[in-house]
């Protein structure tokens, strides 16, 4: 299984798009299979490159949404409206096409079954930035592990939930995985869960004990994750079990 990766020392692969799935009116999911590829970690990101005819590149880093697979990779792409590269991604990428990518990249934001050293997972994403923790996720369920494992998850609105089916499924399947979402923006009319962003109250009321040590891994717009990794830290949590991955405007 591959480790942390060096950009510089990989060599750019071709993907083959055997399917496009469709998340939400927004977001759609790319699998691709990639000869060549020798597995990744959860958590771990690649680069994608698009070239256009008159030679002009753009290049992208996008999580890796899918569990360890040695030819399987897959893609969860949120569209940005002024993108340059994800509304051809979730728009006009077709089975059949292919990708040039590179990867996997990234070794401090990644998981493996072991690394939780005794302790159980938190896991806090706001947006698209559940993608790498849907790997940890599928990972642990691949793994058959019962690591006391929850997701603290925040959307805009209830249709906006990526993975949202596969979610409630894994929940019921598997021992000791819970998953707690919060709306910012609009809810159900029947919806009895949170209903604001991510703040030190829930926190306090989803996040386990520091004494229990919890690994945490956050991703998200940049604002959540310094406002939690802060709220974390301020409640007593270990600063080295708090890993986090953030993301803001890259022109998509």
């Amino acid at each position: 299984m591959a480790g942390t990766a060096v950009p510089g020392r990989l060599s750019w692969l071709f993907a083959d798009v055997v399917d496009v799935i469709v998340e939400t009116a927004r977001v759609r999911t790319l699998v691709l299979s990639v000869p060549g590829w020798r597995g990744h970690r959860a958590g771990q990101h690649v680069d994608i490159r698009l070239t256009a005819p008159d030679g002009y590149q753009v290049q992208r880093s996008y999580s890796i949404a899918s569990a360890t697979n040695e030819e399987r990779v897959e893609l969860t792409v949120e569209r940005l409206e002024d993108g340059e590269v994800s509304p051809y991604l979730t728009g006009e990428l077709r089975v059949g096409d292919k990708l040039e990518l590179r990867g996997p990249v990234g070794g401090y934001f990644a998981w493996e079954v072991a690394d939780t050293n005794g302790g159980p997972l938190l896991l806090i994403g706001g947006g698209s930035g559940v993608v790498p923790l849907m790997a940890m996720i599928r990972q642990r369920s691949m793994a058959r592990s019962d690591v006391p494992t929850r997701l603290l998850y925040s959307s805009r609105a209830f249709e906006d939930i990526i993975y949202q089916a596969e979610l409630a499924r894994l929940v019921a399947e598997s021992p000791g995985l819970e998953v707690v979402h919060t709306l910012t923006r609009s809810r159900p009319a029947d919806w009895t869960g949170y209903d604001r962003r991510i703040d030190d109250v829930m926190l306090a009321e989803v996040a386990w004990a520091p004494s229990d040590r919890p690994l945490v891994f956050v991703c998200g717009p940049t604002r959540l994750v310094e406002s939690v990794a802060s709220t974390l830290t301020a409640l007593g949590h270990d600063p080295g079990r708090v890993r986090t991955e953030r993301f803001g405007p890259t022109g998509g």
